[in-house]
């Protein structure tokens, strides 16, 4: 599915969808500037009620164990 035919099954915004996705919030693949997504896929996620998919969350600065996102000061 498109990000478009995705917004009008779970009733959402396009820019929400997209959002979602590359957050890692709603299971998707990205392929070049476009997501997919698959409906099987979605309806599984819906009904478990995962907030998250692992593997298609980036890691952002603050989740890298020992870095907080801000400067460290030096001694």
């Amino acid at each position: 599915m498109t990000t478009k035919e995705l917004s009008r099954y779970l009733r959402l915004h396009q820019i929400t969808i997209s959002k979602y996705a590359a957050a890692g919030v709603i299971p998707a693949i990205r392929i070049g500037r476009a997501w997919r997504f698959d409906k099987d896929v979605i309806d599984d996620w819906m009904s478990t009620g995962v907030n998250a998919v692992a593997t298609n969350r980036r890691p952002m600065k603050k989740d890298i164990k020992g870095q907080s996102g801000k400067k460290e000061a030096r001694k």
